[in-house]
């Protein structure tokens, strides 16, 4: 008889967890799967996805300003706001079903409620336990909230996706890519939006100049950006508004606040430390190279580790576990040049180095880098322009980082990341023949250094 249940164990149903156990199943390995809520996990339920459905809602206010510059004539345009949230739950739904599909097709185990580690091999869901060979950790993260005086009215983007109205103002907290995303949505859909932030340049993780330049941008766009705001109280006015203090005395009034101050993992409650597993300062489970936890039979992968909080790292992460554990093919991701965007209004994506991140490193870098107006914009009346940024080692040529900002960068630096990833160099990027006329086409054909 077979020493354990199952051999492999995952605790959490989203996009890594789901990934590693479905791959793990076809490796031969007997799996079981524990989720207390909706398969997907953040992404699909209450990230990723929904909140590029309601980016491509709000995008359509621009598109139908810009429509009457090529000819055509428009009636008034009017949003319904339950009309998008049902669509969306409809998707949501569909998904959350092949989730489900692909896993029992897999001949996966899903076991329903919360799971808790008792031992190194042993998982307890709803008084029952199970014992397994390998426990996964795939629980994600959740977000954070400030301590401040009524921080219980406001919501966070776990919430925001459910709203039964959309507010006529919204104050969103944060500078992160959540906080851009949603003060974008929010002033596409009509909503008169601030973004509050404590610091004075948004999104910090990112090249200094692109979060200079994308603030910029969205004020353009009607988005009040407030710098240099902490919020230290909410209060619930007697006309049902919400009027938020800030640590420099300044106070505003709004309908909604959102909070996108950053998430935590998820690994509070599991009977992690229990069981021997070590977690580090904000409750993240050290793994190595091989997301192997401190405990041998114990590995986390995704957001509960907080490498890289992003759901493709998860699902390759799971991928990579699965050959380890299964096929005899010890696999470490490499964490390196994953590319990412910001889907805000207008998007922005990023692949390797910043330009930061490049001098620290590579000591003499060259910067190439381009700002113009898209010939989509040359019939309509706006000031958006798009910016391009490349990162090169002064010694090498090789290309460091691939920066853009504009419509549509998720899907440039997609294509642009696997020339990154394969170490490409200036010179090869200047060979490669443009499609003309693209916005794409700027990043092969930027010949003069902006900075040697």
């Amino acid at each position: 008889m077979a020493q354990h249940d199952f051999d492999l164990f995952t605790i959490g149903g989203g996009s890594g967890g789901v990934r590693a156990s479905r791959v793990a199943a076809l490796y031969g390995a007997r799996v079981a799967i524990a989720e207390s809520d909706r398969f997907g996990g953040t992404c699909v339920n209450v990230g990723c996805i929904p909140k590029k459905l309601f980016s491509y809602a709000a995008h359509f206010r621009g598109d139908f300003s810009d429509a009457a510059g090529y000819g055509w004539i428009l009636g008034e345009p009017r949003f319904d706001w339950r009309n998008l949230v049902t669509n969306k739950d409809k998707e949501i739904a569909r998904l959350n079903a092949v989730y489900e599909r692909l896993l029992a097709t897999a001949g996966v185990e899903i076991l329903r409620g919360r799971a808790v580690v008792r031992d190194p091999h042993t998982v307890e869901v709803g008084g029952r336990t199970w014992s397994a060979k390998h426990i996964l950790v795939a629980t994600g993260s959740r977000p954070q909230i400030p301590d401040i005086t009524g921080k219980a009215l406001g919501v966070t983007s776990n919430e925001v996706f459910h709203l039964e109205r959309l507010p006529p103002r919204a104050i969103v907290v944060g500078g992160g890519y959540i906080a851009v995303e949603f003060a974008s949505i929010f002033n596409g859909l009509g909503v008169r939006t601030t973004l509050a932030y404590r610091r004075h340049r948004l999104l910090r993780e990112f090249d200094a100049e692109l979060g200079t330049r994308l603030g910029a941008e969205i004020q353009s766009k009607g988005v009040m950006v407030h710098f240099g705001a902490e919020p230290t109280a909410i209060a619930k006015q007697a006309d049902d508004a919400l009027e938020v203090t800030y640590g420099d005395g300044q106070h505003a009034r709004a309908e909604l606040v959102l909070f996108a101050t950053g998430r935590v993992p998820n690994s509070k409650g599991l009977g992690l430390e229990a069981a021997g597993v070590r977690l580090g300062p904000i409750g993240e489970v050290l793994v190595d190279a091989y997301s192997k936890s401190s405990v041998d039979s114990i590995h986390a992968i995704g957001d509960v580790t907080n490498r890289v909080n992003l759901t493709p790292v998860a699902t390759a992460e799971g991928m990579a576990l699965a050959r380890t554990l299964f096929r005899g093919e010890p696999t470490a991701l490499d964490h390196d040049n994953v590319p990412t965007a910001v889907f805000a209004d207008p998007n922005l994506a990023s692949v390797g180095l910043s330009e930061e991140q490049a001098r620290e490193r590579h000591g003499a870098v060259e910067i190439y880098k381009t700002s113009f107006r898209s010939l989509r914009h040359s019939l309509v009346e706006t000031d958006e322009k798009i910016f391009m940024k490349l990162v090169v080692d002064a010694g090498t040529q090789k290309v460091l980082g691939a920066h853009m900002i504009g419509p549509d960068a998720g899907e440039i630096i997609q294509g642009l990341a696997i020339a990154v990833k394969l170490g490409a160099t200036k010179a090869q990027f200047d060979a490669t023949i443009g499609i003309h006329p693209t916005a794409a086409e700027e990043f092969v054909t930027l010949r003069e250094a902006a900075d040697a």
